[in-house]
């Protein structure tokens, strides 16, 4: 895969900005329980990387009396975004439930080459580009300049990786406004449901050292097409909540 591809890739949610200001101030996510299976994911857009880039397909399909999002990638990388601004300081937590088939086998989230992942949450921040180095603010014009789209300034990655410790923060391999989380590690709990909730200001403030903006977008993704390899991936409801709110439920 081409250098200006993983790139793009990296890169992909830009569409985020693009409806930032059109969509409503509710931090409120499409559910997938709320849908029907094999219809439409109602809400979601779908983010396709590259023209010659294989697609993820992802389906919505019935799991324990619910309805989920499934997603299998054999070579692939398409996303699903979802714009939405929230006030992070009302709604600082998010909490999801995914599982997967199993890790990847050849992925290395520190190498461009090994830039994959079964399962990925991401949260994009609303962070103004006139704070960003001089160096980096040329780097983002030029790559808007390449696609003709905006790039997000700030990008939280919450992955389910296949080698690095639960915990590990790191720059993406390809732009430093993208950190990687990793939230779950291995095959140990593949193939069983696993509900995480993430306290995204703090995780911001691990990640890149200051407060964080508003949020403009979620997305998720699972992602093959650096290694070539299969998986797949199930992804149920994304929720925003207020502190309060997380801990008494």
């Amino acid at each position: 895969m081409n250098r200006l591809h993983r790139l793009h890739t990296a890169l992909m949610f830009n569409l985020a900005f693009l409806a930032a200001h059109a969509v409503a101030a509710a931090p409120e996510v499409p559910a997938f329980s709320r849908m029907t299976p094999g219809g439409a994911v109602a809400g979601w857009q779908t983010l396709k990387p590259a023209p010659n880039a294989n697609d993820t397909r992802y389906r919505l399909v019935p799991d324990a009396g619910t309805v989920v999002l499934k997603a299998e990638a054999e070579s692939a990388m398409s996303g699903l975004i979802h714009p939405v601004r929230v006030d992070i300081r009302r709604y600082p937590l998010l909490r999801w439930r995914w599982k997967v088939a199993a890790p990847l086998q050849t992925a290395d989230m520190t190498q461009k080459s090994g830039d994959d992942y079964a399962a990925r949450i991401y949260v994009m921040f609303d962070y103004p580009a006139e704070k960003l180095p001089f160096g980096t603010r040329a780097k983002l014009r030029l790559a808007e300049a390449l696609y003709g789209q905006r790039i997000p300034t700030a990008a939280l990655n919450y992955i389910w990786d296949n080698r690095q410790p639960v915990g590990t923060i790191q720059s993406n391999t390809y732009t430093d406004r993208a950190r990687m989380i990793v939230v779950r590690s291995g095959a140990a709990q593949a193939g069983r449901w696993i509900t995480e909730t993430r306290d995204l200001a703090a995780d911001f403030r691990a990640a890149f050292g200051e407060d964080p903006p508003d949020i403009v977008a979620v997305a998720l993704a699972t992602d093959t097409d650096n290694t070539g390899e299969s998986a797949t991936a199930w992804y149920g409801d994304i929720e925003f909540l207020p502190g309060a709110a997380a801990e008494a439920r």
